[in-house]
């Protein structure tokens, strides 16, 4: 009972500070006009997207409505370790110290990926917003998660000893120093993913049903501190998401999405052979919405760059829907009802093949 209520008391604490700094947050980001300029977009072959600016880019909305939602995400859960762990330096007692979930061997890794990523996030929506800015260029963003990736996949390899992989009903596959590639690889692609954050609503719900998945996972594996720190990000999406509804107050961006797609990518080689459990096996399942919006994605650009033709109206996947008479609503409903399903095979999955 002690370890679910530590479980759960900092998913209700994340989310209780997530919507009480989201006013002041709100306040700075309409004050100093943290959104871009034109909502007009190019496609990922450089041409004008002109499907989504028939269908985004002439709505007041799209230049309206401020970046950097996100800090209410890792902000939240920024204070609530902060404040947990600080409440157990100060007042050591027996409940405040077994509450504390900040340890070097289960939540120091994913931490420091979340607030990294949200920190090179940061610094992209900053130059996206500003007069004639493209963001940080993608090149270097995606330098930064290859250095990043490939610091974490040796940390796994050398000093965590991880070198097998999860299958279900199955003896880990033994795959030794090739373990680094595979997280590289799944990281890389995760990121690719941020883009699902495209229609409000769209990109909370998906994170939050992959975030719950893997707080079960880790609590199941006895990974409690683990468990916490999922939990308490799902907290932070969740006060996220309180306000990304229709109409938006404010979208996620890159400050968010590269905070979570890469954190994600820790928890599911956390929660692999270390929790002696199946964390990556069960990612494309868990994640299946994520991945499709890549999948997407590349299908649209080889379609178009080998035949010349468009295979989706419009990509990714949930802007196709739109471009075929979806509401969005009904896209984000639908996503949603998608994820926990998801999600609860993922989760069904990691523990009976396990």
């Amino acid at each position: 009972m002690a370890d679910l209520f530590k479980v759960i008391a900092p998913a209700v604490l994340t989310f209780a500070v997530g919507i009480a700094i989201t006013p002041l947050i709100t306040h700075y980001l309409y004050q100093y006009r943290v959104w871009k300029k034109q909502g007009a977009r190019q496609a990922l072959d450089g041409t004008d997207a002109s499907e989504f600016n028939r269908l985004h880019g002439n709505l007041e909305t799209e230049v309206r409505t401020p970046r950097m939602g996100g800090i209410v995400i890792w902000g939240s859960v920024l204070l609530t370790v902060s404040g947990i762990t600080l409440v157990a330096s100060v007042w050591p007692t027996a409940a405040t110290v077994k509450f504390d979930f900040l340890s070097r061997d289960q939540t120091w890794i994913p931490l420091m990926t979340l607030l990294i990523g949200a920190l090179v996030g940061f610094i992209n929506d900053v130059l996206d917003v500003v007069e004639g800015g493209k963001g940080l260029a993608l090149r270097y963003r995606l330098l930064i998660i290859f250095l990043l990736s490939t610091f974490i996949g040796w940390w796994f390899y050398d000093k965590l000893d991880v070198v097998t992989l999860g299958i279900p009903f199955f003896t880990p596959v033994h795959l030794g120093i090739f373990i680094i590639p595979l997280f590289i690889a799944t990281a890389m692609t995760l990121y690719a993913s941020g883009v699902i954050d495209g229609i409000d609503g769209l990109s909370g719900g998906v994170f939050a049903a992959i975030f719950a998945s893997y707080t079960m996972i880790a609590f199941t594996q006895n990974q409690i501190n683990l468990a916490a720190f999922a939990a308490s990000i799902l907290g932070g999406i969740l006060a996220f998401l309180w306000f990304n509804i229709p109409p938006a107050r404010f979208y996620m961006t890159e400050t968010g999405t590269m905070a979570l797609t890469l954190t994600i990518a820790v928890l599911a080689f956390t929660t692999d052979t270390l929790g002696n459990g199946i964390g990556v096996a069960v990612l494309p399942i868990i994640g299946f919405l994520l991945f499709i919006t890549v999948a997407s994605n590349v299908i649209q650009v080889a379609g178009k760059k080998l035949f010349g033709v468009k295979v989706f109206r419009i990509a990714p996947l949930h802007h196709h829907f739109e471009a075929i008479g979806w509401p969005g609503y009904k896209v984000v409903m639908r996503y949603w009802v998608l994820a926990v399903i998801c999600a609860f095979m993922g989760v069904l999955l990691a523990l009976i093949g396990a």
